[in-house]
């Protein structure tokens, strides 16, 4: 009876470090590419124009304490109206959410960064897709002590600012839909 219950209870603890070591994903760990980005969560961006070239346009896209960068940078590509652009920022932030793409899922794995971090790289795009833009970014994260985060931008949580350096191309670059992936894919064969 005393060995039984003691594998009972062996196998209780085991079954609780499994749990511990691979808690169950829920469906709320991910998230769709196609998810919609809210939009007026960036009240404290401002944008300077800073050169004009030869049909290109360079601004500095600047967001303050609380701004969601992500969201702000949507709401900056439909107010210019951008068509096609690459940008690098740095900065820092009080909470993020990037993702990691599950091929299988066809779906982002939700990965929450907490507490205050320094933008060591954020790059990205924007190009259309069904006549809207689109924001493409990925960015790295350290932490105090110098560890790092990274993956697709999901929302980023600005604290004290971010500051985005955004060229505007003169071509415009279209995304088609992948339904292997469920993706909007730069396509440059697209006119």
């Amino acid at each position: 009876m005393i060995k039984a219950m003691l594998l009972t209870y062996l196998l209780s603890l085991i079954g609780i470090a499994t749990v511990m070591v691979h808690p169950q994903e829920t469906e709320s760990e991910y998230v769709a590419p196609t998810q919609a980005v809210p939009k007026g969560r960036a009240p404290r961006m401002q944008v300077q124009l800073l050169s004009r070239g030869d049909g290109t346009k360079e601004y500095a896209v600047i967001f303050g304490k609380g701004d969601e960068a992500f969201s702000g940078l949507l709401e900056f590509a439909e107010k210019y109206h951008i068509t096609s652009a690459h940008f690098t920022a740095i900065g820092a932030l009080n909470g993020a959410t990037v993702g990691w793409f599950d091929p299988e899922r066809k779906m982002y794995k939700k990965i929450p960064i907490h507490g205050q971090v320094e933008v060591t790289g954020m790059t990205g795009d924007i190009a259309l897709y069904q006549g809207k833009p689109v924001v493409h970014t990925h960015m790295i994260v350290a932490t105090s002590d110098g560890t790092t985060r990274g993956g697709h931008v999901l929302e980023a949580y600005v604290s004290p600012t971010l500051e985005v350096m955004l060229t505007v191309d003169p071509i415009t670059m279209q995304k088609r839909f992948d339904p292997e992936t469920d993706l909007t894919l730069i396509d440059p064969a697209l006119k």
